[in-house]
């Protein structure tokens, strides 16, 4: 059992096992509706133009969460509202304005000769670098999006699988579809410095993804999702210790090894039942 409880004898170690779980379960359970939405691309994209934030809060000597609490909230009301009113597709909105924010930031970071921190691990994360403070902010921050989460949960899902029909219902879908792009902009800023930018949109994608695989039932797979994103990013810790590897890409890679055997389980039932069907007399 030493193995097991060897990672939890150094302080920052304690620190990025809190910070992967509450990650990893965040991210998945957003993940659920990104993925039954078919949004993958809106959080590559809101992930990127975050970066924009974190560097003018750097210039600005502000608290790095914050500067990329804003510029990522309002990059996702911004994609709503383009999307909405200037008739632009989706996709063609997030591109708009992901690449413009995110160029903003590498503009700005151009600029200064020298730095008194390393931006880059914004990019590419750095879990067992996260401070008490920090974790303290992420506390906050995961405790904020469950809470509305669960709040209007009944309602978010009526809206993802029939948004006409739950409009005519009287349930303002275009408030929630903005209320959800907001919740997924503070996950997003949770997320930045466990995995980094690169590779948010990895571990909000794949394990929900994984979880589709295994069950139709939405209230069956946002608990499996969260279940399976947990594993993902105390596993991927681990194995990130033990090899000596970068934690964040070890846990997407971790995420991505689950998704495949997710994908092999459902072929084997899909093929067990057809069999049993085709054997019946």
């Amino acid at each position: 059992m030493n193995w097991l409880i060897a990672p939890f004898q150094v302080d920052f170690m304690v620190r990025g096992f809190i910070v992967a779980l509450l990650v990893g379960t965040l991210c998945s359970l957003i993940g659920a509706f990104v993925v039954l939405r078919k949004l993958s691309f809106i959080g590559d994209g809101i992930a990127h133009a975050s970066f924009a934030g974190i560097v003018i809060a750097y210039l600005r000597g502000a608290n790095f969460y914050l500067g990329a609490a804003i510029v990522a909230v309002l990059t996702a009301l911004g994609i709503g509202f383009v999307h909405r009113k200037a008739n632009v597709s989706l996709d063609t909105s997030i591109g708009v304005l992901f690449t413009g924010a995110f160029a903003l930031g590498i503009f700005l970071m151009s600029r200064q000769r020298s730095y008194s921190v390393d931006l880059q691990d914004y990019l590419f994360g750095d879990i067992l670098g996260v401070s008490r403070q920090d974790v303290v902010l992420i506390v906050a921050l995961w405790a904020i999006v469950v809470a509305v989460l669960f709040v209007f949960f009944r309602a978010l899902v009526y809206t993802s699988f029939d948004p006409v029909v739950a409009q005519a219902s009287g349930i303002r879908a275009g408030m929630l579809d903005y209320l959800l792009l907001v919740l997924l902009a503070l996950t997003i800023v949770v997320t930045l410095e466990a995995v980094g930018i690169v590779l948010v949109a990895a571990l909000l994608v794949t394990p929900a993804a994984a979880a589709y695989q295994l069950t139709r039932r939405f209230s069956v797979m946002i608990v499996l999702s969260a279940l399976l994103g947990a594993f993902c990013s105390i596993g991927g810790l681990y194995l990130s210790y033990y090899l000596n590897a970068a934690s964040g890409a070890t846990i997407v890679l971790m995420a991505t090894l689950v998704f495949f055997v997710a994908v092999a389980i459902r072929r084997l039932r899909v093929r067990a039942l057809g069999y049993a069907r085709s054997s019946r007399p």
